[in-house]
């Protein structure tokens, strides 16, 4: 549990030169209903500053969760989260895009839950043609339930970027080459929940949620959407022009964010599926690629 230490002031010199590769700075302020509408228990959901704010609500009868009102071909997506503090083992607290049909893509964060002074356990997973099973794992390098923080999807025809405070924790190359799917061609929504997982999310299950601990709460900011809305047809994004996402500065990483990738596989990374010979026999193809960034 060492490297969950909190950030020393010399981290802070180490990431600050990366935080505007990513994208355009974010704003903090666009209300959530601009772009989002919840999805059920709408009772659970509670808005603050003019729906600048929300909070997820979970207990034990129900979580809720929220999408986007449309759904988006290429862009780049954010949210700012504060995680359920405390005791928080069995919940999960996601954020993903997903498109609807049953050959879905799908990009998603998910944050398992813990139980106090244990860290927080990202979980990153990438859908292409309803093949997924891409999971990686890593500790965050702040506690996440203190503050909010941006997590960020850079997704163009040449990369799909996870992004945490802008900084790469995750790269998912195009390899179409080498027959892997890449998401190109079905719309996503965008989502976001909080639920209970306890039979798998804290330690595999052996961790159950404590509903003494209700109501468990994650808040969130920053609802920022700049994708390419494909609510006409498919090809309406595609056939558009370059976008700033299309850019050759955002085709791939610059020098500076590989060095900072590499820093959070060395120091954070907990689990990779390309390197699971247990469970997956045969490397998969995006892997080999992925060994050489």
């Amino acid at each position: 549990m060492g490297s969950f230490a909190i950030v020393p002031w010399l981290l802070f010199l180490f990431l600050a030169p990366v935080i505007m590769a990513a994208a355009p700075r974010k704003p903090i302020d666009v209300p959530f209903q601009r772009n989002y509408a919840p999805t059920w228990a709408y009772d659970h959901i509670k808005y603050f500053n003019g729906g600048t704010e929300v909070q997820l609500t979970l207990d034990k009868y129900t979580g809720t969760g929220f999408q986007s009102k449309g759904s988006y071909l290429f862009g780049h997506f954010s949210m700012r989260i504060k995680m359920v503090p405390g005791d928080s083992a069995g919940t999960v607290t996601a954020f993903y895009l997903s498109s609807q049909n049953s050959e879905h893509d799908e990009i998603d964060y998910e944050f398992l839950g813990n139980r106090t002074g244990q860290p927080y356990i990202l979980q990153t997973n990438v859908f292409t043609g309803g093949k997924g099973n891409r999971e990686q794992r890593i500790y965050l390098w702040f506690d996440p339930t203190k503050d909010f923080h941006f997590y960020s999807v850079l997704w163009n025809m040449y990369q799909i970027v996870f992004f945490v405070d802008d900084v790469p924790i995750r790269i998912f190359k195009n390899s179409k080459d080498l027959g892997v799917r890449f998401p190109f061609n079905q719309p996503m929504k965008i989502y976001s929940s909080l639920w209970n997982a306890d039979d798998w999310a804290t330690r595999g299950g052996l961790e159950k949620t404590d509903w003494s601990k209700a109501p468990f709460i994650a808040s969130y900011q920053g609802f920022h959407v700049d994708g390419c809305e494909a609510s006409v047809s498919e090809t309406y994004c595609a056939t558009q022009g370059k976008r700033w996402w299309d850019q050759k500065e955002f085709q791939d990483l610059d020098g500076l964010q590989y060095r900072r990738l590499q820093w959070v596989r060395q120091k954070y990374t907990i689990y990779n599926y390309c390197t699971d010979r247990a469970r997956i026999s045969t490397m998969p193809p995006e892997c080999k690629r992925d060994r050489d960034v």
